[in-house]
């Protein structure tokens, strides 16, 4: 992606690149990428500047009721990027405008995420972050669910079901092995350099996860919480498209194999102020962390339940955080504890450069534009009321006994998406100098229904166990 473009410079792109069309890309408030495409010549620097009326926002889930579908598509112009599956194509990332020059949409997520880099701005902060995105990429996926048949199946060439000789990746042990175990590389490696060579993502890192099946992890430079939301979500649209190309599919739902590692997004957070981190402390003997870093996990900590809304947003989300599967379950924080929900990484002393917080709640199902904002909001929050985070915890959480925990006043992360929203709905205060409460009222709204949409199924395991009781 380039760093500026002006509509001259844009207008004048698209001509010399030859495009024809050009696609406007939009995430709406669930998370998921939707598209309208346009013909180049509607495209000048007068509409660049105006945006599109092409979005019936009444068919977008959490936009707009039927009485206020209007809205207006503005292409960010440094998004712009020439898209390599489709002839003369090229895609912009869009904001989202209320009809009749009524401005900002209030409902629209990459909004959010741009009211907090203007807080942050006028405080003299920069905040920035990276994430960690793991997904399966699949041979295949079905799957069917009605009124009396319930199943899904997947299948893997590399994974251990399929049988028979050749290279197969047991349960737990797809952690970085070499070809041919890792079937999935040149998948990744295509996925990283379409990143870095067409949408200009600094895809930095690729390799495959935990898991069996092809579970895999891309990582992309570090940036300002709106454009790491931006890449994040090209990503995934990348991600896809590779794999369709090749006849493969790839999902970012959190659980999908059972007695395996689910897919998380690690979230790693540092503050800035005039080119200094202040998360470091280079005289802090346990990880060289300031003062400001332990009220930012302090934050986390108090607010940890009610962040579960939105970092970790769907009902499948929650069959990932149980122990056993290195996913964290317990609001604590450590220097190099994976059972703890904030792992301060600690590779190199003397680091200013490096020195971050590790959230590891995460899921790539979350709409980054809401769920890093949210993060960054209750680290601030625990800032501004020194709010202190106890001390670090350095043995395995899930081997103490809960007399322990309660001893230690460790709390637990919510077991539920509708216990996630119960909290998000009495500890909602520390979001408000960004999120409306019409955008936490319609998110809350949504995902109970998308609850209750669930409910009536019962699962197939539940079959298994209980046909005979």
């Amino acid at each position: 992606m380039d760093k500026a473009l002006a509509p001259e410079d844009a207008v004048e792109r698209i001509r010399r690149d030859g495009i024809e069309w050009v696609d406007l890309q939009v995430t709406d408030l669930s998370g998921r990428f939707h598209h309208v495409t346009i013909s180049s010549s509607m495209v000048t620097p007068e509409t660049l500047e105006e945006g599109f009326g092409k979005l019936d926002g009444s068919s977008v889930r959490g936009f707009a009721t039927i009485d206020e579908s209007d809205l207006v598509l503005k292409p960010v112009l440094e998004t712009y990027a020439v898209l390599p599956w489709f002839d003369k194509t090229a895609r912009f990332i869009t904001q989202v405008y209320g009809f009749l020059g009524s401005g900002r949409f209030i409902r629209d997520p990459r909004y959010v995420s741009e009211r907090l880099e203007s807080k942050l701005s006028g405080e003299g902060l920069t905040a920035y972050v990276s994430v960690e995105p793991e997904f399966f990429i699949f041979d295949s996926m079905k799957f069917r669910v009605d009124g009396f048949m319930s199943y899904y199946k997947v299948e893997s060439r590399e994974a251990y079901w399929n049988g028979g000789g050749g290279a197969r990746i047991r349960t737990k042990e797809g952690y970085y092995p070499t070809p041919p175990l890792d079937q999935m590389m040149q998948v990744r490696q295509e996925i990283a350099s379409t990143l870095r060579n067409y949408f200009g993502v600094e895809a930095e890192v690729h390799h495959h996860e935990v898991a069996t099946a092809g579970q895999a992890e891309v990582n992309f430079r570090y940036s300002t919480p709106t454009r790491t939301s931006d890449n994040l979500q090209t990503l995934k649209y990348v991600a896809r498209m590779v794999a369709y190309r090749r006849g493969l599919m790839v999902t970012f739902m959190p659980k999908v194999l059972a007695n395996d590692n689910g897919s998380g997004m690690h979230t790693h957070v540092s503050i800035w102020r005039d080119g200094t981190n202040l998360f470091y402390d280079p005289s802090d003997e346990y990880s060289e962390i300031s003062q400001y870093a332990r009220y930012f996990i302090g934050g986390l900590i108090e607010h940890g339940r009610a962040l579960s809304a939105f970092v970790s947003p769907t009902v499948n989300s929650y069959r990932r955080l149980i122990p056993g599967y290195e996913a964290p379950v317990y609001l604590a924080w450590s220097r190099a504890n994976r059972s703890a929900a904030i792992r301060i990484p600690s590779y190199f002393r003397g680091d200013q450069a490096s020195k971050r917080i590790e959230y590891r709640p995460p899921d790539p199902t979350a709409n980054p534009y809401l769920a890093l904002s949210a993060i960054i909001l209750a680290g601030l929050d625990g800032v501004k009321k020194k709010i202190d985070p106890g001390d670090p915890v350095d043995e395995n959480i899930y081997m103490m006994t809960e007399q322990k925990r309660r001893m230690l006043g460790i709390k637990t992360l919510p077991r539920s998406l509708d216990e996630a929203l119960d909290e998000l709905e009495t500890d909602n205060e520390f979001l408000k100098p960004v999120f409306n409460k019409e955008i936490i009222q319609t998110y809350i709204d949504m995902k109970r229904e998308e609850s209750q949409r669930l409910k009536p199924y019962p699962h197939p395991a539940e079959v298994y166990l209980y046909h005979d009781a």
